[in-house]
């Protein structure tokens, strides 16, 4: 008899808006033996806790398993049964780094919870699916913390809601005017696109001030001045933030900033 635990952990850029965790994998712990056999099948969902370097290793004895997430966040782990089904199990993640990070990739460990999974008798083995979603405030955080950043959100045009598919969309620093980063637009117009300390200017602590341009292949569709990033929500972006465009008109147009449209 084995068991297999299945699932996914993700993080929260906004209220509904994930991203998969990648560079990372995902630990489970047998019980230490101070947890009441009485532990609840259900649990509450909480942010996750740091752990330290001396309880990381202080666990070692009992890491029951452990696995990479994939691309997607997507994880399987499958052990021989060397504990009670109705025994509770400690899960912790290990993220090693983000991928657009700078310089030396930082380990992290953090506690995400401790349960009892829901296991079904399948043939010869005990299955349960877990997820996880690390909520927006201890996200940003944890970017911060890595010196990184994600901005995610959708391209529109005025006269059409529908979000536009098949178009790369340029994040550009206003302190510089260096490239940030560039993504592609989904089928549903979406888009994501991450980029760490060192795409900004020497020195710079906060966040940048950003504006895009938008092309189809590499044709240019729409380009924003470099003084709308002085506008509220493009200055000084948090390191998970949501931004979306709004294209005006059908043919390449370049957005007025908004300092020419107060004074003019």
């Amino acid at each position: 008899m084995c068991y297999l635990l299945i699932g996914n952990v993700s993080a929260l850029i906004s209220a509904d808006c994930t991203e998969p965790l990648i560079n990372a994998r995902i630990r489970v712990y047998l019980p230490d033996g101070h947890i009441s056999n009485c532990y609840p099948h259900k649990y509450t969902f909480s942010g996750p806790r740091q752990l330290t370097p001396s309880e990381v290793l202080n666990k070692e004895e009992r890491l029951l398993a452990e696995t990479a997430l994939d691309h997607q966040g997507n994880f399987s782990l499958c052990w021989e049964q060397v504990h009670l089904f109705t025994e509770p199990l400690e899960l912790d993640i290990c993220l090693q780094g983000m991928p657009e990070e700078a310089g030396e990739k930082m380990e992290t460990h953090f506690h995400l919870s401790t349960l009892v999974p829901p296991w079904k008798h399948s043939m010869q083995r005990y299955v349960a699916a877990y997820a996880y979603v690390f909520p927006v405030e201890s996200w940003a955080q944890i970017r911060a913390s890595y010196g990184t950043w994600v901005i995610a959100g959708i391209v529109r045009r005025t006269h059409d809601n529908e979000g536009q598919s098949q178009l790369r969309v340029k994040a550009y620093n206003a302190g510089n005017h260096r490239m940030l980063a560039c993504s592609s637009t989904d089928d549903r117009g979406r888009y994501q696109m991450r980029f760490s300390r060192k795409q900004l200017s020497a020195g710079q602590l906060l966040g940048p001030n950003v504006y895009f341009k938008v092309y189809r292949d590499k044709k240019l569709l729409w380009a924003e001045q470099a003084d709308v990033a002085a506008m509220p929500g493009r200055r000084a972006i948090d390191a998970c933030s949501v931004i979306n465009i709004t294209m005006q008109g059908g043919m390449v147009k370049k957005a007025a900033g908004w300092l020419s449209r107060v004074v003019g």
